[in-house]
């Protein structure tokens, strides 16, 4: 599936299972065949965490196509004590950590699916 914000183009994964969430970026990085995981969830407050990432992502939450929350560059957790990231949202989208910073993409701005 693909995407775009502000005209920047992303090649997604889709997470919409339970086991699919569970595991999301966990022990994966990026490549070729996409470069942002979508996650399809109920509407309302999720929390994602870094346990057993191997690289940094950006966290983003989308409610009826706009971004409501970003958490930058947030780093990889391989301990059991986790941060938690929240915010509000029916997907939510994880990209290469900076990615928002670099390309400007904000709080406020149009996904379109």
């Amino acid at each position: 599936m693909r995407l775009s914000i502000n005209g920047n183009k992303f090649k997604v994964k889709i997470a919409k299972t339970p086991k699919e969430t569970q595991r999301g970026m966990m022990g994966r990085d990026f490549d070729e065949t996409f470069n942002g995981m979508l996650f399809i969830m109920d509407e309302g407050q999720h929390c994602f965490w870094m346990k057993n990432c191997i690289i940094p992502l950006d966290i983003i939450f989308i409610e009826d196509n706009v971004i409501t929350k970003i958490h930058h560059n947030c780093p990889p957790c391989l301990s059991e004590e986790c941060k938690n990231y929240c915010g509000t949202g029916e997907t939510i989208l994880e990209l290469r950590g900076k990615t928002c910073r670099k390309l400007d993409i904000r709080e406020g701005d149009e996904v379109l699916i």
